[in-house]
């Protein structure tokens, strides 16, 4: 079984690197089949999945039609609550199930050799990721312990302050504290990812700065397009991108200041980003499920009932409505990716630069940091 794993790993390790050709029909579906395609913040299941039930046949099924590679997956519960620790051991160990029960559909994604192999088994690779260090509790050496059990993408704050630094939310934007400075030569040393998401502009700068290897803002926006504290400064995206990182564009409400955001709002973030970080450290992190959400009476309800509860918790970022959906219209399918490509195709995007958006640059990425 190990010879056959390596064998298939190698077997895939070409589609991380090889370009696919340009067509000048737009994006063909059979290019799409052979992308990589990842959600740099993403995962199965839909907005009313019960994580204790696990995800359900639909879900599943949704899973295999969406065609992506791999999703980064939060496994934590952000926030300052305590029992972050316990609460963020219990989602990977409910994640595991999930593998487990389901192994022709999901893979644990530890390596970019697993990526690989995600993709030419026709199975959705896992990458367990932090939004968030509130679980470790000031206690780097925590981070031995999930790394032990799968997590390769860490985010030191949240919207709020923690003890590494000030998120996106704190009016006084005090950068990174001398163990957010530890943090990040720590996770250096582990080759696990740093991503800058939420975190504060000065935090981001100064993670930047201070980082020696290739980062991550795994789902963000353009804050020149749209001024809200989630998105990230041109400078910032630039400075990122010097540094052989890559910043997913998500599929959220901060892509307009006001109003539901559409099509024409993502590829708009889109292709500023491309102009200012260049083509090769853009990608996408929908923030999002893979299952398309069903939008009636019940999920508005629902939608209305978490954004205050967000409020109440003082976690919401401002741009959040219960009015404005978390999604793109237009997208809202398990094969939003094959819909924006082919969006993407008709405004004289190339396939090579199509490809590089829905994946290849976050595979690249991956590799450079994991090895």
């Amino acid at each position: 079984m190990i010879d056959r794993r390596e064998f298939i790993a190698a077997a895939g390790a070409a589609a991380l690197v090889a370009p696919l050709a340009s067509a000048a029909g737009g994006f063909r579906p059979e290019a799409y089949q052979r992308a990589i395609v990842v959600d740099a913040l993403g995962g199965p299941g839909s907005y009313d999945s019960e994580p204790a039930a696990g995800w359900s046949a639909a879900e599943i099924g949704d899973v295999r039609a969406s065609g992506v590679t791999a999703v980064n997956l939060t496994v934590n519960p952000p926030g300052n609550s305590p029992g972050r620790f316990e609460a963020t051991v219990a989602g990977i160990a409910r994640v595991d199930r999930e593998v487990e029960r389901h192994p022709d559909v999901f893979l644990r994604v530890l390596t970019a050799a697993d990526l690989a192999l995600a993709k030419t088994t026709r199975r959705l690779g896992l990458i367990y990721g932090f939004q968030d260090t509130t679980m470790l509790e000031g206690d780097l050496g925590r981070l031995d312990v999930f790394e032990g059990l799968g997590v390769r993408i860490v985010q030191p704050t949240y919207n709020r302050a923690n003890v590494m630094g000030d998120g996106c939310l704190e009016s006084r934007d005090a950068g990174l504290t001398r163990l957010g400075h530890e943090l990040i030569e720590a996770l250096a040393k582990r080759r696990l990812l740093l991503d800058l998401s939420h975190a504060g502009a000065r935090t981001i700068d100064e993670a930047i700065a201070a980082s020696t290897g290739p980062l991550a803002i795994t789902h963000t926006g353009c804050r020149a397009l749209s001024d809200l504290p989630r998105n990230v400064r041109d400078e910032s995206l630039k400075a990122l991108a010097d540094k052989g990182g890559v910043a997913g564009i998500y599929f959220m409400c901060f892509l307009r200041t006001a109003g539901q955001p559409h099509s024409e709002d993502l590829i708009r973030h889109l292709e500023h980003a491309v102009n200012v970080c260049g083509e090769d450290h853009v990608g996408l992190g929908t923030d999002g499920s893979i299952s398309a959400l069903k939008v009636d009476d019940a999920f508005r309800a629902a939608f209305r009932a978490e954004i205050s509860a967000r409020i109440a918790a003082g976690i919401s970022a401002p741009g959040e409505s219960p009015d404005v959906l978390n999604m793109i219209p237009e997208y809202n399918s398990p094969q939003r990716f094959q819909l924006l490509a082919d969006d993407l195709a008709r405004r004289g995007w190339t396939a090579g630069r199509i490809e590089k958006i829905l994946g290849r640059n976050f595979a690249r990425l991956f590799t450079a940091v994991w090895g």
